[in-house]
């Protein structure tokens, strides 16, 4: 469990924070491409870490994402005019340019260079994998852009949704590296079919998680291991023959996973990116490396039926949700799910949204060894967070080869190091790893 004190600073993220300073110090996703789809098209609200943004793609197609409140009066950029390559504050008319620089003041005199001293608050963006990332840290310390396999290929190699959630990063991100509670959170009690499920989105496999042994009946272990990215969790359980069953999540600091996917060659990174204390958002990306996706693999991403969640396409809020109990079925719930929710995603929502509220009360908890990956990472966030307060940048932010990684689900002879299984399913050998730990 945590303290108190360690779980306020781990779970704040507002500007001026330790947590918040150290998500500042990578890239981070910010919308969706599809959310500016043309240039000079109305001007997207962005909230993250606390603070109020706007978005807009310029006339020649680039990105800018400024501070929302106009320099002048403080007048909300929302509602600004997209013209002529800058953002126009119907309120005076001053505009701006994606870079911040102020381009215009229509009221000043003619001869006027009072411009020249205005600048609004503007943040370096980069557009790439179905996402407008931006880095909010000091552009002294601006990285590299990180690897992902997925912004490295074309567009119909991958699929890009974003969601909203009522409660705290922290929540969310504990849940995508918690192995333990797939074989009960997501589990159909009238395996292998779900009637929640379109089953024409489903491969074959041995039960609602793919190459999972039965749920309830496999008992797994636990290891971590540490990379240049962050850590690998690795879960494992015992199957017939000697052979065991690997299940290899990588975290990459501070806020990404990559989920073992039911389709062998396909993966799923996530991202969850704090809005605020109280919120966060989503993203997650499914990709295949070397061909278009196919439909099984489309339908499970538009169908809502997987990690990728129906939403409102306006407020990205899911159309199942804690306002509507989450569209629970008690009936679905006694004969054939676990949950009586639709999705996995959908199943993800409640436990999380519903966990003592936005923030969990961390300092009342009873972790076990299922727990190990959930402590590990609260270890690392909060150890990199207290080292950037003595001036030691994080490492892994420097590190953007290290990013291209894919998770692993594969059944191998007990005899096989886990490590060469998991190097192995790489793109590329890059991603050494340390000790465990």
């Amino acid at each position: 469990m945590l303290s108190v004190a360690d779980n306020q600073f781990i779970t704040q993220t507002n500007p001026g924070t330790p947590m918040g300073e150290l998500f500042r110090r990578f890239w981070l996703p910010a919308i969706l491409s599809t959310q500016l789809p043309q240039i000079d098209c109305a001007p997207v609200e962005v909230r993250l870490l606390g603070e109020q943004l706007v978005a807009f793609r310029d006339t020649k197609g680039k990105v800018g994402i400024l501070e929302a409140r106009c320099p002048h009066r403080h007048a909300n950029l929302k509602w600004a005019r997209n013209e002529e390559c800058g953002l126009r504050c119907v309120y005076h008319g001053w505009k701006f340019d994606t870079d911040g620089k102020c381009l215009d003041q229509p009221a000043e005199p003619v001869n006027s260079r009072f411009k020249e001293s205005v600048r609004a608050k503007s943040y370096a963006t980069h557009e790439a994998g179905g996402l407008i990332w931006i880095f909010m840290g000091p552009e002294a310390l601006r990285p590299d852009f990180p690897a992902f396999e997925w912004t490295l290929l074309p567009d119909d190699h991958f699929l890009a949704t974003k969601r909203f959630q009522y409660c705290n990063f922290l929540q969310n991100l504990e849940g995508e590296i918690d192995t333990a509670h797939v074989n009960f959170l997501h589990h159909n009690l009238d395996t292998p079919g779900d009637p929640t499920v379109p089953q024409e989105i489903l491969p074959p496999r041995f039960d609602g998680e793919g190459l999972m042994p039965p749920p309830f009946l496999a008992r797994k272990q636990f290891d971590l291991a540490e990379t240049d990215f962050g850590f690998v969790a690795m879960a494992r359980s015992e199957f017939p023959n000697d052979e065991l069953y690997w299940r290899m999540t990588p975290y990459f600091v501070p806020s990404f996973t990559i989920i073992p996917s039911r389709y062998e060659d396909s993966n799923t990174w996530t991202a969850i990116v704090p809005v605020d204390d109280q919120n966060c958002v989503g993203f997650t990306v499914t990709w295949h490396h070397a061909r278009p996706l196919n439909e099984h693999e489309i339908l499970a991403v538009t169908s809502g039926a997987g990690v990728h969640v129906l939403v409102d396409p306006d407020t990205f809020i899911p159309l199942a949700n804690k306002t509507n109990d989450y569209l629970i079925n008690r009936d679905l719930q006694e004969t054939s799910s676990f949950t009586g929710i639709y999705g996995v995603r959908g199943e993800d929502l409640p436990v999380q949204e519903d966990q003592d509220g936005a923030i969990c009360q961390r300092h009342e908890e009873h972790l076990g060894v299922t727990d190990r990956a959930i402590v590990g990472m609260r270890r690392m966030l909060i150890g990199l967070a207290r080292d950037l307060q003595k001036g030691i940048e994080p490492p892994h932010a420097y590190r953007p080869k290290a990013y291209r990684a894919r998770s692993v689900s594969i059944i191998a002879p007990s005899s096989v190091d886990p490590f060469d299984l998991y190097l192995e399913g790489q793109p590329e050998r890059t991603n050494q790893f340390s000790v465990p730990f």
